[in-house]
């Protein structure tokens, strides 16, 4: 059993979480942790994103400043392409088609597919400058990912996957979750700090510190 359970708030088109989500992974085999995914869609279409950032190209500006400030403190620098993404012929993409992509592999494959899909989908994003609102990029990864793609595409367009989106912002909403990336300890409802893999690593001795006094006494 895993020492700690961690419900993952993420959103595809955060460079955050892209930040944070290759330091869980090398934390998840370190501390034996059950990473529980879940989608957390900032803005879920184009009509969204226009009332958040207004016109596309104020958007992308903005944004992609955000992309500059992620990079710096990034362990992968290398794969945030800002120049690519400026120089994109499609207006900055929404996160609701990425998200819908990430549950339909849970719900072929479980978290472990989640996650893959996940960070493919976050590469096409953030290195390639790939259009993530468009299915046809999604089903792409699918196969990229070996996914039978005509299984893959019942799944993806099957109303039960935006449910299953539904419901993690619902849970989300429930556990007062606003921002992205949230990383919550189910055994102690702290939230990591995010941060280099050393905070991280510090504060996940601290919960499993606080669960082993929890049942000593």
């Amino acid at each position: 059993m895993a020492s700690l359970t961690i419900d993952f708030f993420h959103d595809v088109v955060c460079c955050w979480c892209f930040n944070i989500s290759s330091r869980m992974r090398d934390l998840a085999a370190e501390f034996d942790l059950d990473i529980r995914h879940r989608t957390f869609v900032l803005q879920a279409s184009r009509s969204e994103m226009v009332a958040r950032w207004g016109m596309p190209e104020d958007a992308r500006a903005t944004i992609l400043g955000h992309w500059a400030v992620c990079r710096e403190v990034s362990d992968r620098p290398e794969l945030v392409n800002i120049d690519a993404m400026r120089a994109a012929l499609f207006d900055y993409p929404h996160g609701m088609t990425a998200a819908l992509g990430c549950k339909a592999a849970e719900r072929l494959g479980g978290q472990a597919a989640h996650w893959e899909m996940f960070d493919c989908l976050q590469r096409e994003h953030l290195t390639e400058a790939r259009n993530i609102a468009d299915p046809a990029t999604v089903l792409h990864a699918a196969r990229e990912l070996g996914f039978e793609p005509t299984a893959f595409a019942e799944v993806f367009y099957d109303p039960k996957t935006a449910q299953g989106v539904e419901a993690d912002r619902q849970h989300a909403r429930a556990l007062q979750v606003r921002s992205i990336p949230t990383l919550i300890v189910r055994e102690t409802g702290a939230r990591l700090i995010n941060g280099p893999r050393e905070d991280l690593a510090a504060q996940l001795r601290a919960a499993l510190r606080l669960v082993a006094w929890k049942e000593y006494t």
